[in-house]
């Protein structure tokens, strides 16, 4: 829990001062009662992340008030997982009752525990596959990626998993079986499938696993001689920085992905990162500046593949969609419910979880705008969908969606919408 903070107090009040504005104008910009302002900066109650940018907003303060508080994080730096064995089994229990496990093991540990004995069949022995026959699982495989991935829109991670990993897999042991091209392919698109994986993982709440899942993709992809995606994996864990509220490292690592070295498309999605670090820290100008370049890079097409799209393929502007990301965290809600308006009526509607991520989003803005009964009008028809993709990362605003719609607790609309909000909030639901 955040901790009463006498130095904000009085920072907050010497600039609220310096702009001529009385504590019932600071209310009535930033939507917190004048009372509990008063408290904030006598240093009797403990600013939230939420108010510190919004004071920030608007009172012109560039972060310096948000720079006051202290990390809300503790967690251990995100490091990437160990390198890929080769020699390594992967051990995946399936269960009729809805939980299923996975779990790498060494061959020898493999052997140790029984599992080799298991219904066990060997890959190894099999003979050279034709080119035609691993042509053939190229692009069924590549026809199978798009469809799961729109299926993951609509269904909860764990429903998936065990099929992608599976096909994962799949693509790594066959690629032992073709040519050097065909080889390429595989493990090209064996690196989509880990990627996506490690999202899903993500999604479920287990960071680690998420971490371990990305290398992987990075390892399969290296071994068909893309050394690339190394680059979007520094993005993938500058995603779970952003939502351990940690600003310094979103930056810190979104910029090593921006190499000239990288195809202009992981540059383009690591300025997106670049600027939701830039927006936590309440730095406008920095994020405006890498939306900018994010939107030059993305412009640009990608040559020499023809493998799928790394990153989203729900978003008709994904750097439209960031700007109204950002311009919450940069505490301007009536600017990011505007930009959240226009982006969303882009997206389809079976693009559950697309809309479900951005619309809670957009919720959270015009809650945070004042505007509640139309934050609930907009939040009420997304908890069917919350529930059915079972989003972590969701989850995480739909916290703060709650807290800010906790402070009108009188309100009809909140009335209505709280107890289901308040279950569907909570970590354990995930």
């Amino acid at each position: 829990m955040p901790q009463p903070s006498t130095g904000f107090g009085e920072e907050l009040r010497k600039r609220r001062l310096e702009a001529g504005l009385s504590l019932t104008a600071l209310s009535g910009s930033v939507h917190y009662s004048k009372a509990q302002l008063s408290k904030v900066e006598r240093g009797l109650k403990a600013p939230s992340r939420d108010l510190a940018r919004l004071c920030d907003a608007a009172l012109g303060a560039d972060g310096a008030l948000l720079s006051l508080l202290a990390p809300e994080t503790t967690d251990p730096p995100v490091d990437p997982a160990p390198g890929f064995v080769h020699e390594e089994d992967w051990i995946m229990q399936l269960s009729p009752d809805g939980p299923n496990t996975f779990q790498p093991l060494s061959r020898r540990d493999a052997i140790g525990a029984g599992a080799a004995s298991l219904m066990a069949w060997r890959s190894d022995s099999a003979s050279p596959a034709s080119p035609a026959a691993g042509a053939d699982m190229v692009e069924a495989s590549r026809s199978l990626f798009t469809h799961y991935r729109r299926l993951g829109q609509t269904v909860a991670p764990g429903l998936l998993l065990p099929v992608l990993i599976a096909q994962t897999h799949t693509l790594r042991e066959l690629s032992a079986h073709c040519d050097s091209g065909i080889r390429r392919h595989l493990l090209a698109l064996g690196s989509r499938y880990a990627e996506y994986v490690g999202w899903l993982v993500q999604e479920t709440g287990d960071e680690r696993a998420a971490l371990w899942w990305t290398q992987r993709a990075v390892d399969l992809a290296a071994a068909g001689g893309d050394r690339a995606l190394a680059g979007y994996a520094l993005v993938r864990r500058a995603l779970i920085t952003l939502y351990r509220d940690d600003a310094e490292q979103t930056v810190a690592l979104a910029r090593r992905a921006q190499s000239r070295a990288l195809p202009p498309r992981i540059r383009g999605l690591a300025a997106q990162r670049e600027a939701q670090g830039h927006a936590l820290a309440g730095d406008r100008q920095a994020c405006l500046d890498a939306l900018d370049r994010a939107r030059a890079l993305l412009s640009l097409q990608d040559e020499g593949t023809d493998e799928p799209v790394i990153g989203t393929m729900h978003l008709p502007d994904p750097v439209g969609m960031v700007t109204g990301w950002c311009l919450v965290d940069l505490g301007r809600p009536r600017e990011a419910s505007e930009e959240l308006d226009r982006q969303l009526a882009l997206v389809g509607e079976d693009a559950v979880r697309t809309q479900v991520r951005y619309g809670v989003r957009r919720a959270l803005a015009y809650a945070s705008a004042g505007e509640i009964d139309h934050a609930c009008d907009l939040a009420a028809p997304l908890l069917g969908g919350v529930e059915a993709v079972g989003s972590a990362t969701v989850t995480t605003d739909l916290r703060r969606l709650a807290r800010a719609l906790a402070r009108h607790a009188n309100h009809s609309s909140v009335r209505r919408l709280g107890p289901r909000l308040g279950t569907l909030s909570r970590p354990s639901t995930i």
